[in-house]
Protein backbone atom coordinates (compact mmCIF):
# COMPACT_ATOMS: atom_id res chain seq x y z
CA UNK A 1 0.00 0.00 0.00
CA UNK A 2 1.39 3.77 -0.60
CA UNK A 3 1.20 6.36 1.05
CA UNK A 4 -0.42 9.53 -0.53
CA UNK A 5 2.15 13.00 -0.86
CA UNK A 6 1.06 15.68 0.64
CA UNK A 7 -1.30 18.00 -1.38
CA UNK A 8 -0.56 21.41 0.05
CA UNK A 9 1.62 22.71 2.46
CA UNK A 10 -0.25 22.28 5.63
CA UNK A 11 -1.30 18.96 4.27
CA UNK A 12 2.85 17.98 4.54
CA UNK A 13 3.42 19.76 8.16
CA UNK A 14 -0.14 19.09 10.27
CA UNK A 15 -0.18 15.44 11.74
CA UNK A 16 -3.26 12.99 12.53
CA UNK A 17 -5.27 14.25 15.90
CA UNK A 18 -4.25 11.34 18.10
CA UNK A 19 -0.66 12.27 17.20
CA UNK A 20 -0.90 16.09 17.66
CA UNK A 21 -2.04 19.34 19.41
CA UNK A 22 -5.04 21.11 17.89
CA UNK A 23 -3.95 24.87 16.35
CA UNK A 24 -7.07 27.10 16.67
CA UNK A 25 -7.85 29.21 13.87
CA UNK A 26 -7.04 33.02 15.63
CA UNK A 27 -9.94 34.08 14.33
CA UNK A 28 -12.94 31.53 14.98
CA UNK A 29 -11.05 29.10 17.22
CA UNK A 30 -11.92 26.34 15.09
CA UNK A 31 -9.40 23.45 14.44
CA UNK A 32 -7.10 24.56 11.59
CA UNK A 33 -5.06 21.32 11.99
CA UNK A 34 -2.69 19.59 14.31
CA UNK A 35 0.80 20.36 15.55
CA UNK A 36 3.56 17.48 16.16
CA UNK A 37 3.99 17.24 19.89
CA UNK A 38 7.75 16.61 20.28
CA UNK A 39 9.28 16.38 23.43
CA UNK A 40 13.45 16.56 24.78
CA UNK A 41 14.46 13.44 24.02
CA UNK A 42 12.97 14.42 20.06
CA UNK A 43 15.12 17.91 20.79
CA UNK A 44 18.32 15.94 21.64
CA UNK A 45 18.08 13.95 18.83
CA UNK A 46 17.63 17.20 16.60
CA UNK A 47 21.00 18.77 17.88
CA UNK A 48 22.46 15.70 17.63
CA UNK A 49 21.90 15.69 13.77
CA UNK A 50 22.62 19.28 13.62
CA UNK A 51 26.39 18.58 15.16
CA UNK A 52 26.54 15.70 12.95
CA UNK A 53 25.70 17.78 9.50
CA UNK A 54 27.49 21.05 10.52
CA UNK A 55 31.08 20.26 9.62
CA UNK A 56 29.65 19.24 6.17
CA UNK A 57 27.81 21.85 6.23
CA UNK A 58 30.22 24.83 6.92
CA UNK A 59 32.75 23.43 4.58
CA UNK A 60 30.37 23.82 1.41
CA UNK A 61 31.66 27.90 1.90
CA UNK A 62 29.63 30.75 1.38
CA UNK A 63 29.21 31.08 -1.88
CA UNK A 64 27.00 27.77 -2.53
CA UNK A 65 25.41 27.62 0.89
CA UNK A 66 24.15 31.52 -0.64
CA UNK A 67 23.62 29.85 -3.97
CA UNK A 68 21.14 27.23 -2.22
CA UNK A 69 19.49 29.88 0.23
CA UNK A 70 18.51 31.69 -3.07
CA UNK A 71 16.98 28.63 -4.26
CA UNK A 72 15.02 28.05 -1.14
CA UNK A 73 14.26 31.29 -1.09
CA UNK A 74 12.83 31.08 -4.91
CA UNK A 75 10.59 28.47 -3.14
CA UNK A 76 8.92 30.38 -0.75
CA UNK A 77 7.68 32.58 -3.71
CA UNK A 78 6.69 29.72 -5.46
CA UNK A 79 4.61 29.08 -2.25
CA UNK A 80 3.97 32.72 -0.79
CA UNK A 81 0.13 32.53 -0.50
CA UNK A 82 -0.05 28.97 0.75
CA UNK A 83 1.82 30.25 3.55
CA UNK A 84 0.59 33.39 3.97
CA UNK A 85 -3.21 31.57 4.69
CA UNK A 86 -1.54 29.44 6.95
CA UNK A 87 -0.12 32.86 8.85
CA UNK A 88 -3.17 34.30 8.61
CA UNK A 89 -5.27 31.40 9.97
CA UNK A 90 -2.64 30.36 13.07
CA UNK A 91 -1.77 33.91 13.61
CA UNK A 92 -4.76 35.99 12.86
CA UNK A 93 -3.30 38.96 10.74
CA UNK A 94 -5.34 39.67 7.24
CA UNK A 95 -3.69 38.91 4.52
CA UNK A 96 -3.25 42.53 2.60
CA UNK A 97 -1.96 45.39 3.86
CA UNK A 98 0.90 44.94 6.42
CA UNK A 99 0.02 41.88 6.58
CA UNK A 100 0.07 37.80 6.16
CA UNK A 101 0.98 38.43 2.34
CA UNK A 102 3.86 40.93 3.22
CA UNK A 103 4.95 38.72 6.24
CA UNK A 104 5.36 36.08 3.42
CA UNK A 105 6.74 37.45 0.97
CA UNK A 106 9.49 39.40 3.83
CA UNK A 107 10.72 35.64 4.39
CA UNK A 108 11.80 35.35 0.73
CA UNK A 109 13.41 38.87 0.76
CA UNK A 110 15.05 38.10 3.79
CA UNK A 111 15.93 34.79 2.90
CA UNK A 112 18.07 36.38 -0.27
CA UNK A 113 19.33 39.35 1.66
CA UNK A 114 21.49 36.95 4.06
CA UNK A 115 22.43 35.22 0.87
CA UNK A 116 23.44 37.98 -0.92
CA UNK A 117 25.33 40.13 1.81
CA UNK A 118 28.73 40.21 1.40
CA UNK A 119 31.25 39.48 4.31
CA UNK A 120 34.65 40.41 3.24
CA UNK A 121 37.71 39.70 6.12
CA UNK A 122 38.15 43.36 7.90
CA UNK A 123 42.29 44.52 7.85
CA UNK A 124 42.95 45.63 11.02
CA UNK A 125 46.33 46.28 10.94
CA UNK A 126 49.46 46.48 8.40
CA UNK A 127 52.41 47.35 8.50
CA UNK A 128 55.84 46.42 8.03
CA UNK A 129 55.17 42.73 6.71
CA UNK A 130 52.45 41.77 8.93
CA UNK A 131 49.05 42.16 8.66
CA UNK A 132 46.47 41.25 10.68
CA UNK A 133 42.41 40.27 9.22
CA UNK A 134 39.55 39.83 10.70
CA UNK A 135 37.61 36.68 9.49
CA UNK A 136 34.00 34.84 10.64
CA UNK A 137 33.28 31.32 10.28
CA UNK A 138 30.85 29.24 11.63
CA UNK A 139 29.73 28.53 15.10
CA UNK A 140 28.21 25.53 15.51
CA UNK A 141 24.72 25.01 16.31
CA UNK A 142 22.39 27.63 16.78
CA UNK A 143 18.93 27.10 18.61
CA UNK A 144 16.21 29.63 17.30
CA UNK A 145 13.54 30.35 19.90
CA UNK A 146 10.46 32.88 17.84
CA UNK A 147 7.43 34.21 18.46
CA UNK A 148 4.16 34.40 17.80
CA UNK A 149 2.92 37.82 16.84
CA UNK A 150 5.77 37.52 13.21
CA UNK A 151 6.26 33.94 13.11
CA UNK A 152 7.46 33.29 9.60
CA UNK A 153 9.07 36.00 9.36
CA UNK A 154 10.84 36.23 12.62
CA UNK A 155 12.05 32.91 12.31
CA UNK A 156 13.70 33.89 9.10
CA UNK A 157 15.55 36.15 10.68
CA UNK A 158 17.28 33.83 12.77
CA UNK A 159 17.27 30.92 10.63
CA UNK A 160 18.70 32.47 7.62
CA UNK A 161 21.67 34.52 8.75
CA UNK A 162 22.25 31.15 10.59
CA UNK A 163 22.58 28.72 7.99
CA UNK A 164 24.79 31.41 5.57
CA UNK A 165 27.12 31.52 8.43
CA UNK A 166 27.53 27.88 8.07
CA UNK A 167 25.82 27.14 11.02
CA UNK A 168 23.21 24.42 11.39
CA UNK A 169 19.68 25.02 13.33
CA UNK A 170 17.19 23.61 15.34
CA UNK A 171 14.35 25.66 15.42
CA UNK A 172 11.42 26.27 18.09
CA UNK A 173 8.80 28.52 17.36
CA UNK A 174 5.74 29.24 19.71
CA UNK A 175 3.58 26.89 20.57
CA UNK A 176 0.87 29.54 19.55
CA UNK A 177 1.86 30.01 15.79
CA UNK A 178 3.61 26.53 15.15
CA UNK A 179 2.32 25.46 11.85
CA UNK A 180 3.29 29.08 10.06
CA UNK A 181 7.37 28.04 11.16
CA UNK A 182 7.05 24.31 10.34
CA UNK A 183 5.56 25.54 7.20
CA UNK A 184 8.67 28.03 6.32
CA UNK A 185 11.17 25.08 7.27
CA UNK A 186 9.29 22.69 4.98
CA UNK A 187 10.14 24.85 2.27
CA UNK A 188 13.49 25.88 3.04
CA UNK A 189 14.23 21.85 3.71
CA UNK A 190 13.03 21.00 0.29
CA UNK A 191 16.73 22.73 -0.32
CA UNK A 192 18.86 22.00 2.50
CA UNK A 193 20.83 18.60 3.48
CA UNK A 194 19.08 16.49 5.96
CA UNK A 195 20.04 17.78 9.48
CA UNK A 196 20.82 21.03 8.96
CA UNK A 197 17.71 23.10 9.66
CA UNK A 198 14.92 21.07 12.08
CA UNK A 199 11.67 22.40 13.35
CA UNK A 200 11.16 21.26 16.96
CA UNK A 201 7.05 21.71 17.84
CA UNK A 202 6.72 22.38 21.46
CA UNK A 203 5.99 23.59 24.96
CA UNK A 204 8.40 26.41 26.77
CA UNK A 205 10.02 23.12 28.34
CA UNK A 206 11.50 23.01 25.06
CA UNK A 207 12.52 26.03 24.82
CA UNK A 208 14.14 26.49 28.33
CA UNK A 209 15.99 22.74 27.44
CA UNK A 210 16.89 24.46 23.64
CA UNK A 211 18.33 27.68 25.44
CA UNK A 212 20.20 25.43 27.86
CA UNK A 213 21.37 22.41 26.22
CA UNK A 214 25.27 21.73 25.93
CA UNK A 215 25.47 20.93 22.49
CA UNK A 216 23.87 24.72 21.59
CA UNK A 217 26.23 27.71 20.29
CA UNK A 218 24.08 30.36 19.91
CA UNK A 219 20.69 30.75 21.06
CA UNK A 220 18.26 33.68 19.31
CA UNK A 221 15.76 34.16 21.34
CA UNK A 222 12.75 37.01 20.52
CA UNK A 223 10.06 37.09 23.36
CA UNK A 224 9.15 38.97 26.68
CA UNK A 225 11.80 40.60 28.91
CA UNK A 226 11.03 38.39 31.60
CA UNK A 227 11.97 34.80 29.34
CA UNK A 228 14.74 36.42 28.32
CA UNK A 229 16.05 36.90 31.66
CA UNK A 230 15.33 33.19 32.03
CA UNK A 231 17.45 32.55 28.86
CA UNK A 232 20.19 34.73 30.18
CA UNK A 233 20.71 32.17 33.03
CA UNK A 234 20.17 28.99 31.10
CA UNK A 235 23.08 30.14 29.02
CA UNK A 236 25.42 30.15 31.82
CA UNK A 237 25.26 26.02 30.90
CA UNK A 238 26.72 26.00 27.96
CA UNK A 239 28.51 29.89 27.68
CA UNK A 240 26.21 29.81 24.51
CA UNK A 241 25.94 33.72 23.01
CA UNK A 242 22.94 35.53 22.59
CA UNK A 243 21.26 37.67 20.24
CA UNK A 244 17.42 38.53 22.42
CA UNK A 245 15.13 40.90 21.21
CA UNK A 246 12.87 41.47 24.44
CA UNK A 247 10.22 43.93 22.92
CA UNK A 248 9.56 47.69 23.71
CA UNK A 249 7.32 49.53 25.07
CA UNK A 250 8.04 52.20 22.19
CA UNK A 251 7.26 55.70 22.34
CA UNK A 252 6.77 58.37 19.70
CA UNK A 253 6.88 62.26 20.49
CA UNK A 254 4.71 65.03 18.07
CA UNK A 255 6.59 68.05 18.66
CA UNK A 256 4.92 71.64 18.26
CA UNK A 257 3.80 72.45 14.78
CA UNK A 258 3.24 69.50 13.49
CA UNK A 259 0.53 68.74 10.66
CA UNK A 260 -1.19 66.20 12.40
CA UNK A 261 -3.16 65.24 9.20
CA UNK A 262 0.01 65.18 7.43
CA UNK A 263 1.47 62.55 9.70
CA UNK A 264 -2.18 60.68 10.37
CA UNK A 265 -1.92 57.44 8.27
CA UNK A 266 1.93 56.38 8.86
CA UNK A 267 1.46 57.73 12.46
CA UNK A 268 -1.91 55.00 12.47
CA UNK A 269 0.29 52.27 11.31
CA UNK A 270 3.25 52.68 13.36
CA UNK A 271 0.49 52.33 16.55
CA UNK A 272 -1.54 49.11 14.42
CA UNK A 273 0.49 47.03 12.41
CA UNK A 274 -0.49 43.32 13.15
CA UNK A 275 -3.02 44.96 15.70
CA UNK A 276 -0.39 46.29 17.36
CA UNK A 277 1.06 43.14 18.03
CA UNK A 278 5.13 43.96 16.93
CA UNK A 279 7.33 44.22 19.06
CA UNK A 280 8.69 47.26 17.36
CA UNK A 281 5.28 49.05 16.76
CA UNK A 282 4.15 52.55 18.58
CA UNK A 283 2.98 51.80 21.64
CA UNK A 284 2.81 55.45 23.80
CA UNK A 285 2.46 58.65 22.04
CA UNK A 286 3.45 62.16 23.98
CA UNK A 287 1.44 64.67 21.93
CA UNK A 288 2.37 68.64 22.42
CA UNK A 289 -0.32 70.69 23.67
CA UNK A 290 -0.43 72.63 20.53
CA UNK A 291 -1.19 69.69 18.18
CA UNK A 292 -2.63 66.98 20.58
CA UNK A 293 -6.54 67.39 19.78
CA UNK A 294 -5.80 67.15 16.17
CA UNK A 295 -3.98 64.23 16.61
CA UNK A 296 -6.30 62.47 18.52
CA UNK A 297 -9.03 63.61 15.73
CA UNK A 298 -7.36 62.12 13.30
CA UNK A 299 -5.92 58.65 14.82
CA UNK A 300 -9.63 58.33 15.60
CA UNK A 301 -11.14 58.70 12.51
CA UNK A 302 -8.88 56.26 11.03
CA UNK A 303 -8.97 53.67 13.59
CA UNK A 304 -13.25 53.64 12.73
CA UNK A 305 -12.53 53.62 9.78
CA UNK A 306 -10.22 50.65 9.39
CA UNK A 307 -11.88 47.22 8.69
CA UNK A 308 -11.86 44.43 11.05
CA UNK A 309 -12.17 41.05 10.50
CA UNK A 310 -10.67 37.70 10.02
CA UNK A 311 -7.05 36.87 8.49
CA UNK A 312 -8.74 35.19 5.57
CA UNK A 313 -10.81 37.92 4.66
CA UNK A 314 -9.77 39.69 1.65
CA UNK A 315 -11.47 43.23 3.21
CA UNK A 316 -9.96 43.22 6.62
CA UNK A 317 -7.01 45.00 7.50
CA UNK A 318 -7.26 44.57 10.84
CA UNK A 319 -7.60 41.29 12.40
CA UNK A 320 -7.97 40.07 16.19
CA UNK A 321 -5.45 39.23 18.65
CA UNK A 322 -3.76 36.25 18.62
CA UNK A 323 -4.45 34.28 22.02
CA UNK A 324 -7.09 34.77 24.65
CA UNK A 325 -3.86 35.43 26.53
CA UNK A 326 -3.18 38.69 24.46
CA UNK A 327 -7.04 39.85 24.61
CA UNK A 328 -6.99 39.56 28.29
CA UNK A 329 -4.18 41.63 28.70
CA UNK A 330 -5.55 44.23 26.16
CA UNK A 331 -8.49 44.31 28.28
CA UNK A 332 -7.28 44.55 31.64
CA UNK A 333 -5.22 47.54 30.63
CA UNK A 334 -8.10 49.35 29.01
CA UNK A 335 -10.26 48.50 31.86
CA UNK A 336 -7.76 50.31 34.21
CA UNK A 337 -7.23 53.24 31.88
CA UNK A 338 -11.42 54.14 31.97
CA UNK A 339 -11.21 53.30 35.94
CA UNK A 340 -8.27 55.87 36.36
CA UNK A 341 -10.16 58.63 34.06
CA UNK A 342 -9.11 58.24 30.95
CA UNK A 343 -11.20 59.24 28.06
CA UNK A 344 -11.61 56.51 25.22
CA UNK A 345 -12.27 57.96 22.16
CA UNK A 346 -13.00 55.26 20.00
CA UNK A 347 -12.86 51.38 20.82
CA UNK A 348 -12.49 50.37 24.18
CA UNK A 349 -14.36 47.45 23.31
CA UNK A 350 -14.34 43.47 22.43
CA UNK A 351 -15.95 42.94 18.91
CA UNK A 352 -16.88 39.45 20.35
CA UNK A 353 -19.78 39.26 16.59
CA UNK A 354 -16.86 38.68 14.69
CA UNK A 355 -14.96 36.18 16.61
CA UNK A 356 -13.95 35.28 20.23
CA UNK A 357 -10.29 37.66 20.28
CA UNK A 358 -11.41 40.54 18.21
CA UNK A 359 -11.38 43.94 20.22
CA UNK A 360 -11.87 47.64 18.39
CA UNK A 361 -8.92 49.71 17.44
CA UNK A 362 -8.57 51.69 20.80
CA UNK A 363 -7.67 55.57 20.95
CA UNK A 364 -6.92 56.42 24.89
CA UNK A 365 -6.70 59.80 25.40
CA UNK A 366 -5.72 62.00 28.75
CA UNK A 367 -4.01 59.39 30.25
CA UNK A 368 -0.83 59.89 32.28
CA UNK A 369 2.24 57.98 33.04
CA UNK A 370 1.57 55.62 36.04
CA UNK A 371 -1.31 53.58 33.77
CA UNK A 372 -0.31 50.33 32.92
CA UNK A 373 -1.22 50.96 29.44
CA UNK A 374 1.22 53.38 29.33
CA UNK A 375 3.56 51.62 31.62
CA UNK A 376 3.62 48.47 30.39
CA UNK A 377 3.90 47.01 26.62
CA UNK A 378 0.34 46.37 25.70
CA UNK A 379 1.09 44.51 22.38
CA UNK A 380 -2.69 45.06 20.88
CA UNK A 381 -5.03 47.80 19.60
CA UNK A 382 -4.97 50.54 22.27
CA UNK A 383 -3.04 53.34 22.00
CA UNK A 384 -2.37 55.89 25.03
CA UNK A 385 -1.78 59.53 23.73
CA UNK A 386 0.07 61.67 26.41
CA UNK A 387 -0.40 65.09 26.51
CA UNK A 388 2.58 67.05 27.24
CA UNK A 389 3.93 70.99 27.10
CA UNK A 390 7.41 70.87 27.28
CA UNK A 391 9.63 68.68 25.14
CA UNK A 392 12.14 68.37 27.51
CA UNK A 393 9.47 66.32 29.63
CA UNK A 394 8.41 64.44 26.83
CA UNK A 395 12.15 62.95 26.12
CA UNK A 396 12.61 62.20 30.22
CA UNK A 397 9.28 60.57 29.73
CA UNK A 398 9.79 58.31 26.35
CA UNK A 399 13.54 57.65 28.18
CA UNK A 400 12.29 56.44 31.64
CA UNK A 401 10.72 52.83 30.23
CA UNK A 402 13.06 49.57 31.30
CA UNK A 403 12.76 48.62 27.47
CA UNK A 404 14.38 50.45 24.86
CA UNK A 405 13.70 48.74 21.46
CA UNK A 406 12.62 51.35 18.97
CA UNK A 407 11.23 55.26 19.30
CA UNK A 408 10.01 58.12 16.54
CA UNK A 409 9.70 61.57 16.22
CA UNK A 410 7.32 63.56 14.34
CA UNK A 411 7.85 67.11 12.79
CA UNK A 412 10.24 69.26 11.19
CA UNK A 413 12.95 66.64 10.30
CA UNK A 414 16.11 68.97 11.40
CA UNK A 415 14.29 69.37 14.83
CA UNK A 416 13.11 66.00 15.25
CA UNK A 417 16.87 64.99 14.46
CA UNK A 418 18.15 66.47 17.46
CA UNK A 419 15.43 65.03 19.80
CA UNK A 420 16.37 61.68 18.05
CA UNK A 421 19.85 61.75 19.37
CA UNK A 422 18.76 62.30 22.92
CA UNK A 423 16.60 59.19 22.85
CA UNK A 424 17.64 56.23 24.58
CA UNK A 425 16.73 53.53 21.95
CA UNK A 426 18.17 50.95 19.54
CA UNK A 427 16.24 52.58 16.52
CA UNK A 428 14.43 56.15 16.25
CA UNK A 429 13.01 56.66 13.34
CA UNK A 430 11.94 60.18 12.13
CA UNK A 431 8.29 60.70 11.05
CA UNK A 432 7.70 57.09 10.60
CA UNK A 433 7.92 53.86 13.16
CA UNK A 434 8.67 50.42 12.75
CA UNK A 435 9.65 50.10 9.18
CA UNK A 436 12.61 47.91 8.86
CA UNK A 437 14.88 47.31 6.28
CA UNK A 438 17.22 43.60 5.66
CA UNK A 439 20.64 45.56 5.25
CA UNK A 440 19.79 48.08 8.50
CA UNK A 441 20.95 46.47 11.69
CA UNK A 442 17.86 46.08 14.43
CA UNK A 443 18.47 45.65 17.68
CA UNK A 444 17.10 46.98 21.10
CA UNK A 445 19.32 48.26 24.31
CA UNK A 446 18.37 48.56 27.98
CA UNK A 447 15.96 45.57 28.90
CA UNK A 448 15.27 45.13 25.11
CA UNK A 449 17.85 42.88 24.70
CA UNK A 450 20.95 42.56 23.18
CA UNK A 451 22.92 41.94 19.64
CA UNK A 452 21.96 43.18 16.34
CA UNK A 453 20.18 41.21 13.22
CA UNK A 454 20.13 41.96 9.78
CA UNK A 455 22.33 42.76 7.18
CA UNK A 456 26.54 42.57 7.89
CA UNK A 457 25.93 42.70 11.37
CA UNK A 458 23.49 40.18 11.44
CA UNK A 459 25.81 37.52 9.91
CA UNK A 460 28.71 38.61 11.98
CA UNK A 461 26.15 37.62 15.51
CA UNK A 462 26.14 34.43 14.24
CA UNK A 463 29.30 33.97 13.63
CA UNK A 464 33.01 32.88 15.57
CA UNK A 465 35.47 35.91 14.93
CA UNK A 466 38.96 34.98 14.51
CA UNK A 467 42.00 37.30 13.68
CA UNK A 468 44.78 35.62 11.40
CA UNK A 469 48.19 37.59 11.51
CA UNK A 470 50.72 36.91 9.48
Amino acid sequence: MTTQAPTTLLDAITVAPEGGRPIPDAATGETMGHAPVHTVADLDAAITAARAAQPSWAALGHEKRSEILRRAADEIEAHAEELARIVAQEQGKPLNGMGARFEAGGAAVWVRSAADTPLEPEVLFEAEGTRSELHYGPLGVVGAISPWNWPALIATWQIAPSLRMGNTVVAKPSEYTPLSVLALIELLNRHLPEGVLTGISGDREIGAALASHDGVDKVMFTGSTKTGREIVKGSANNLARLTLELGGNDPGIVLPGTDAAAIAENLFWGIFINTGQTCASLKRLYVHDSVYDDVVAELAKLAESMPLGAGLDEDSLLGPLSNKQQFDIVSRMVADARARGARIVVGGEAAPELGPHFYRPTIVADIEDGATLVDEEQFGPAVPVIRYSDVEDAIARANSSEQALGASVWGDPDEARKIAERIESGTVWINQHGTLNPLVPFGGIKGSGYGLEFGEHGLKAVGAPKVITT
